[in-house]
């Protein structure tokens, strides 16, 4: 399976973030940040982590 390296949450992000004036936020660059602060699960289903994040971000 391929992950993808931005989605429309991070393009949305990412222009809002340049509007106010910050520099190298590309897409790319917010969805990365959404991956090492938890915001996605990036995990693949077949992923022992998977389920344990799907379990974690309902509590």
């Amino acid at each position: 399976e391929e992950l993808p390296s931005k989605t429309k949450l991070s393009e949305l992000i990412s222009k809002d973030l340049k509007k106010r004036g910050f520099k190298f936020v590309g897409p790319t660059i917010c969805y990365a940040f959404m991956q090492a602060v938890g915001m996605v699960n990036d995990h693949i289903i077949r992923c022992f982590r998977y389920e344990e994040i799907i379990k974690l971000s309902k509590s």
